[in-house]
């Protein structure tokens, strides 16, 4: 196939068909929290029911679910609706607060000023984004911050340590601790608007005035019914009543007018300017338009520093404007040109799906490199690039999975299957050593029959036999054994790092999107759950790569969600070292044919991702698919790292693809590129000088 059309290239699809349920009704995705119950339950009856599929989750599975199209619009964070971009917000029904809102609390045993830890409540990206403005607001001294899942966020304040949580957990914190800054009077407080937390959000031009209609309607009838609502709660969770009434009555606010848009805007504008969001615009469905007056945040403290500039590049995003709120016609924003966005992602910028998408499309590969180069050259202006002297062993090719793109995998009790002996791995690991290596890369099937008390027993006697670092199992790998031993994945992790497990690689990931791994590899673990391994891994000191492969029955779309899920869970933990990508090498004889690979796609998506992952420091090429001098090449695509000296490797190869090269090879190499080599190790610390 060939690369995409540079400018002349297809413009990202609008108003495509809404996703629909078996009967024809629309899918709609809603949250689970008390305060989304007035706006949903009613949906699920009448003649709501009629039209609406609905299905709940928490915030980050509705935003999921709009974004890979398995529901038509979704209850969704405001966060992800910037991070996202090319949506629209149904006017007249959001989950806001104009002042306390009780539900999203920043807690602590001390005042702010004396905290140096704060724990986020990793459900709620909104609430992440919202605690950070307010807490940069109101003190200068920096602090840490991590995040975990809501009650062991709760049960970490104490001391110096605070906590944001949200939605019913923080309804029942109420009271425990000496401090509780509630965030929706501190956004009051600070910027004198209401502040919007979720609304409903599709893709631009797939519904109109009708649906948004009936989910105004659904509203009316959903506050009608908050004290029913309150008592079921209750009922249900052993909540107090009275207090998850009054909460519903008189902290929470449905409204989203103009006063509502204005503070959306202005949040937009902030997070902005501090490099949290993509810069991004109030856009409504049926045809209309967010207020003049909200677009341009008038009624709002003016923001400070870039905010301003900000506002002023995300008007340009506001193609979603195509009437006034009186009916008035007026023409609709441009959207930012591919160079203005080029420019922007090139000084460090956030870029949102919507715009990585176009840039993928239309973007000239050429131009695509220099903006990728020049990200590269800001985060490292020493013009020196790493390599690392490891061994990628796969201690086994026995894999329950099948996936459909897998040459190397063999059945258990197959002719060919194997599992390498502690001889043949001692062999190959002095080897290494020989080498001056640093590193055993350790990835393999998923084998029925090894235990974790086998994966223990190993990395303890690879730890004491040889002085190496361990860089070991895949985010599938470490599911299977939980599912395997019936342990949570935490207590797995835990478990093979006391073994001596350093790191972990980022194979397995494919693409993190579920329409796509069901069709190639249906058995394997779904993205969330890899995410989740990851973060998990990241919050137990542990360090990981990441990873993508894409070019089977992936599109653009898949990419870019793929390294959009990424830079979250970096926002997250902070926890990934750098990102490889390489496309499917595909063999005669497998069952799923090649896509969009080969050399140009190759080099436009490394320098995409390198744009997108705006908080990643590195970004490997992976000359091992597309050889050494593309590889060379693609140190000017924005790829800092050149990957590990190759002494054997057995997934790709196993496809046909055979490059392997050692270090002198590697740093001439990194030399003809005009670059200086040196050694590094699993994080990326430098092993000796630069030559």
């Amino acid at each position: 196939m060939s690369a995409p059309a540079g400018r002349a290239g297809r413009r990202v699809a609008r108003g495509a068909p809404a996703p629909v349920a078996d009967d024809g009704r629309l899918v709609v995705a809603g949250v689970t929290y008390l305060n989304g119950r007035p706006p949903i339950d009613p949906l699920e009856r009448g003649r709501y029911a009629e039209r609406f599929a609905v299905g709940r989750g928490t915030s980050a599975e509705v935003a999921r679910r709009v974004a890979e199209g398995e529901a038509a619009l979704g209850l969704m964070p405001v966060a992800a609706y910037a991070d996202l971009g090319g949506l629209e917000l149904v006017p007249g029904v959001a989950i806001g607060a104009k002042g306390p809102v009780r539900s999203v609390l920043l807690l602590a045993d001390e005042p702010l000023e004396r905290l140096d830890t704060i724990v986020l409540d990793a459900t709620s990206r909104t609430s992440v984004v919202l605690a950070r403005l307010v807490v940069a607001a109101r003190r200068k001294a920096p602090l840490r911050y991590t995040c975990d899942d809501p009650e062991p966020a709760v049960a970490s304040v104490g001391g110096r340590t605070g906590a944001v949580v949200i939605g019913d957990v923080a309804l029942r914190a109420e009271g425990r601790f000496a401090h509780a800054l509630d965030l929706g009077a501190a956004w009051l407080e600070l910027t004198g608007l209401p502040f919007v937390f979720a609304a409903w959000a599709a893709p631009a031009g797939s519904i109109g005035a009708g649906e948004g209609e009936l989910l105004r309607a659904a509203l009316a009838e959903g506050l009608a019914a908050r004290a029913e609502i309150a008592r079921d709660y209750a009922r249900a969770t052993g909540d107090d009543e009275a207090r998850a009434r009054s909460y519903l009555a008189e902290s929470v606010r449905y409204e989203f007018g103009d006063d509502e848009q204005k503070g959306l805007q202005h949040f937009f504008d902030r997070a902005s300017a501090a490099g949290l969001l993509p810069p991004a615009r109030v856009r409504l469905v049926e045809g209309r338009a967010a207020s003049p007056s909200a677009l341009r945040g008038e009624g709002a403290a003016a923001p400070h520093g870039q905010a301003a500039k900000a506002g002023a590049a995300g008007a340009d995003v506001a193609n979603g404007a195509r009437g006034g709120a009186a009916g008035a016609t007026r023409p609709e924003p441009r959207p930012p040109s591919i160079d203005a966005l080029l420019a922007r992602a090139a000084g460090g910028g956030r870029l949102s799906g919507e715009e990585a998408e176009r840039l993928y499309a239309e973007a000239p590969l050429f131009e695509l490199g220099l903006a990728a180069d020049e990200v590269r050259r800001r985060r490292h202006p020493d013009g020196v690039v790493t390599y690392i002297v490891d061994r990628n062993i796969n201690y086994t090719n026995v894999c329950t999975t099948s996936c459909r793109f897998c040459a190397f995998y063999r059945p258990l009790g197959h002719a060919e299957s194997y599992v390498l002996s502690r001889e043949v791995l001692a062999q190959k690991m002095q080897e290494v050593v020989d080498a001056g290596g640093v590193q055993i890369l350790l990835q393999g099937g998923l084998h029925p029959e090894l235990g974790i008390g086998w994966y223990e027993d190993l990395f303890r006697w690879m730890k004491a036999t040889f002085p190496l670092g361990l860089h070991a199992l895949s985010p599938e790998e470490i599911v299977h054994l939980s599912r395997l031993e019936g342990l949570s994945v935490r207590e797995v992790l835990a478990r093979l790092h006391a073994a001596g497990l350093d790191s972990l690689p980022g194979g397995g990931a494919e693409i993190l999107t579920d329409r796509v791994r069901r069709k190639i590899a249906p058995a394997k673990c779904t993205s969330d759950e890899w995410l989740f391994v990851m973060r998990e891994a990241h919050r137990l000191g542990l360090r990981s790569s990441a990873t993508m492969m894409y070019g089977t029955t992936d599109a653009a779309r898949d990419r870019v969600l793929h390294l959009l899920k990424l830079r979250a869970l970096q926002d997250e933990t902070g926890g990934f070292t750098a990102f490889f990508c390489w496309d499917y090498q595909y063999e005669r004889g497998v069952k799923q044919r090649a896509g969009e690979t080969g050399t140009a796609y190759y080099l436009r998506t490394q320098a995409l991702a390198r744009l997108v992952l705006d908080n990643f420091e590195h970004v490997g090429a992976s000359w091992v698919t597309q050889g050494p001098d593309v590889g060379e090449v693609a140190l000017r695509f924005g790829a800092d790292d050149f990957g590990s000296v190759m002494f054997e490797e057995n997934v790709v190869s196993s496809a046909g693809t055979t490059y392997c090269i050692d270090a002198s090879a590697i740093e001439r190499r990194i030399r003809s590129a005009g670059f200086r080599a040196v050694r590094r190790n699993v994080r990326y610390e430098w092993l000796g000088e630069p030559a």
